[in-house]
């Protein structure tokens, strides 16, 4: 993940209602690959996704736009058991799609906080919770660079260990978190750099992927974070 950016910044030319407008014209919201219970703005051959790329260096690849298996891996088990959210504050970290927050708001969380640094995701989350009439308060920063738990009682974690920079980051940040009394739930095919030492499995599902760039089924799991 990358630092804080100005939502001007990356979206260059484009101001934040032409991206929800694009969104909602150029991406077909289907159901959700695994998880027929949500809908979501999926990507297309005939998307045309590149007219929001920007010539800026921190611009992010749409991963938004795509199905990643570590959040339809939460948003499964989420739906088979929801005893796990109902009730509670919620925080999805490094939300993109918002698949995952939007699974934990339909199985009876309280509230819901997705975080981004992605602007285009920020507008892709609004839509897609709009799209399954629950509510959701997204925020784009990048939380990991905080200094405190957030104030919350679970942390949904899909799809965010996917390099060694990036797990470098997040794993110290979720073990604070845990320490601070915060439960933490990871959903991941068992990419490269996921802590497998650190974690503990709870539920395998087997769930299509979109991965490096090909639809695959893979067999992912739902991790919980070892004290």
């Amino acid at each position: 993940m990358a630092g804080r950016r100005s939502r001007k910044e990356s979206l260059g030319s484009l101001v934040p209602v032409d991206v929800r407008t694009f969104i909602a014209e150029n991406l077909h919201l289907r159901p959700a690959p695994g998880v027929p219970e949500i809908r979501l703005y999926t990507a297309h051959p005939g998307s045309g996704l590149a007219r929001l790329r920007t010539d800026a260096p921190e611009d992010l690849p749409p991963y938004w736009a795509y199905s990643w298996a570590g959040g339809i891996l939460l948003a499964k088990h989420l739906f088979r058991d929801p005893d796990i959210v109902r009730g509670r504050r919620v925080l999805d970290l490094g939300a993109g799609s918002g698949i995952v927050g939007i699974a934990a708001r339909k199985c009876g969380a309280s509230s819901v906080i997705a975080t981004e640094i992605d602007a285009n995701a920020i507008a892709a989350i609004d839509l897609n919770a709009a799209a399954n009439n629950v509510t959701i308060e997204v925020l784009e920063t990048d939380i990991l660079s905080g200094d405190r738990a957030p104030n919350v009682d679970i942390i949904l974690a899909g799809d965010v260990f996917y390099d060694a920079e990036l797990a470098g980051r997040v794993l110290p940040f979720l073990a604070a978190c845990l320490s601070a009394g915060v439960e933490v739930l990871i959903g991941d095919p068992r990419r490269r750099s996921l802590p497998l030492a650190s974690l503990r499995l709870i539920a395998e599902y087997a769930v299509p992927d979109f991965g490096d760039g090909g639809a695959q089924s893979v067999t992912g799991g739902v991790f919980t974070l070892e004290a």
